[in-house]
């Protein structure tokens, strides 16, 4: 007695050629391609650059405000580059201003806060 696994296939001979909860013949693979969006870059730009000032914010606590503002500066420039050579640059026009906008916002709360510190 067959199980109900071999009744629910669409059998050609002794080829399934589609299940029924698929529909697609069982050699049929879709042709799909990883395309990232621009939410991706984004993101991965937002986060990268959070964990990245934090850091440096922390490790350079005991030194000059101008080092910490200097090389947060230079990290979110090298960061910036990197997402507009990943594929920024040919996103939209939204997409690019808020992640310059998201960038400048997050080093302006490093160097406010480097600056308090003299």
């Amino acid at each position: 007695m067959p199980d109900e696994g071999d009744e629910a296939d669409i059998m050609a001979g002794d080829r399934r050629i589609a299940r029924p909860d698929t529909a697609l013949p069982d050699w049929h693979m879709p042709d799909a391609a990883y395309r990232p969006v621009p939410i991706a870059w984004f993101t991965a730009a937002f986060l990268l650059q959070a964990v990245m000032l934090t850091f440096l914010f922390v490790v350079l606590l005991a030194k000059p405000a101008w080092v910490t503002i200097v090389l947060s500066a230079a990290a979110t420039g090298v960061l910036g580059a990197w997402t507009w050579d990943r594929g920024m640059k040919a996103a939209g026009t939204g997409w690019q201003v808020a992640t310059a906008t998201m960038f400048v916002l997050q080093l302006g709360f490093v160097c406010l806060g480097a600056a308090a510190r003299g």
